[in-house]
């Protein structure tokens, strides 16, 4: 089994690409390691001393660290998915489902075809480019011309996440919707 590695624009967060599909569909992200107690590749990555973050894409994994140089962690990182793969371990345990709740989304029942479309815009135009840089954003809330995303992996505290927001995200959704005034990380 060969893995890829790419960096992102995050420098604390590397993806790993196995050649072969991590989640169907869905996405997933543990923050610490009792969040990734769901998963036994997410424990054995949570494992490696230094790994703060665990997500998992289509087909990649992406790892943030807390510190230390990755040519120092890369090696134990890619023996745990390694491992993991060559196992034929589930990816969750105990049944856990693949969607996981961002909270309830929000809007004003009038801005139903707005969010449609804000929606798709997401879907179609900025999500698989935020997934090429091993992250993701999902719809929260769209309230007063501010339409509220949640940032994953590699996008969560990369500092250009920001840019991303303000310059990419916020000029493209504003070139099709008027309504939108500005765009918010929750």
């Amino acid at each position: 089994m060969f893995i890829q590695t790419e960096a992102t624009p995050n420098p604390a967060t590397l993806k790993f690409l196995p050649g072969r599909v991590v989640m169907p569909e869905g996405t997933f992200e543990a923050k610490t390691p009792e969040q990734g107690e769901v998963s036994p590749l997410a424990e054995r990555l949570f494992a490696v001393p230094g790994v703060t973050g665990v997500f998992f894409g289509y087909d990649f994994v992406t790892v943030t660290k807390a510190d230390g140089e990755w040519q120092h962690l890369k090696p134990a990182i890619l023996g745990a998915i390694m491992e993991h793969f060559m196992t034929g371990a589930p990816l969750f345990a105990n049944g856990f489902g693949a969607s996981q709740e961002d909270g309830e989304e929000f809007f004003d029942d009038a801005d139903a075809a707005t969010v449609e479309t804000i929606k798709e815009l997401l879907d179609t135009r900025i999500r698989p480019a935020v997934a090429g840089d091993g992250g993701d954003i999902t719809f929260r809330g769209f309230k007063d011309g501010t339409v509220y995303l949640v940032m994953k992996g590699a996008c969560s505290g990369c500092p250009s996440s920001t840019a991303t927001l303000r310059h990419g995200i916020q000029n493209l959704l504003r070139h099709f919707l008027p309504d939108v005034r500005e765009v918010q990380a929750v």
